[in-house]
């Protein structure tokens, strides 16, 4: 089911994932939102950068990524497809979903913020969009207050997508006051780089620990939701035969026992 705003969300959304983008909880947590759906929970997950902005000229590599995509330069249909794409997948797992109006970062700033792959992925958040990172916190630690049961999911930030990073920072305040954060592993980021993992580690000081979820009997439902985002398919894996392995063999390769698939988490010791 669709919430309209963060005043639908309940004591009744005991696991609370945070997804910078409409494709980044299914990617690395699909398994664990089936396990969840199969016991009866009701988990949440909120789209944090899911806001369709208007009258959005494109930087020359916003328009790229467009392409890539296979979307035109026309903003509001791009986003438009991107929440159906969403919407199929949560369908597909039978969990509630929220989208937040922030954008998506090659469409924040005049100009342009974020004009190279460099800048986006394994840079710095501009300063520019600091607000971002305050405001939303204060919305997180807002519903901590009202939910103090709840379980939050936040990305790890592997790779460090600047959306990705803004969205760990907000969650850290979660985790300060007290709520229960796990982090999880971006895919396919942390795949990109053999050393990605310890490298994001390490900046957190060494004070997570790893816990897993067992969900070998779901990979095939994470693997079926994660197709319904066919627009990010070609630019995150190349096709979809490649996605299906790459989850595969990743969620096995964590512990590699045979049959075993598992999702990571990281949480604060």
């Amino acid at each position: 089911m669709q919430l309209k705003s963060v005043e639908d969300i309940t004591t009744a959304h005991r696991h609370i994932f945070l997804s910078p983008h409409f494709d980044d909880v299914v990617y690395s947590c699909g398994g664990t939102l089936g396990v969840q759906v199969s016991v009866g929970l009701r988990p949440l997950v909120i789209t944090v950068f899911g806001g369709a902005p208007e009258n959005t000229k494109l930087s020359s590599f916003a328009l790229d990524v467009h392409r890539h995509m296979g979307f035109s330069q026309d903003v509001q249909a791009a986003i438009q497809t991107r929440r159906q794409e969403d919407a199929a997948a949560m369908e597909m797992l039978g969990v509630d979903y929220l989208w937040l109006d922030y954008a998506d970062a090659i469409y924040r700033g005049t100009p342009a913020y974020y004009t190279q792959e460099s800048q986006l992925i394994g840079g710095e958040v501009n300063a520019g969009d600091r607000w971002i990172d305050e405001e939303l916190a204060g919305t997180l630690v807002a519903l901590g207050k009202r939910l103090p049961d709840a379980v939050w999911y936040a990305p790890l930030a592997i790779g460090r997508h600047v959306d990705h990073q803004i969205v760990c920072s907000a969650a850290d305040r979660l985790a300060e006051m007290g709520a229960k954060v796990n982090l999880y592993e971006d895919f396919p980021y942390v795949t990109r780089q053999s050393n990605a993992l310890a490298e994001r580690l390490e900046e957190f000081g060494s004070i997570l620990e790893p816990g897993l979820v067992e969900m070998s009997e779901m990979l095939q439902l994470r693997q079926e939701a994660a197709a319904k985002y066919a627009s990010q398919t070609a630019s995150n894996f190349g096709d979809e035969k490649s996605m299906l392995k790459a989850m595969a063999s990743y969620t096995h390769g964590i512990r590699p026992v045979e049959t075993v698939h598992l999702e990571r988490y990281w949480t604060a010791r």
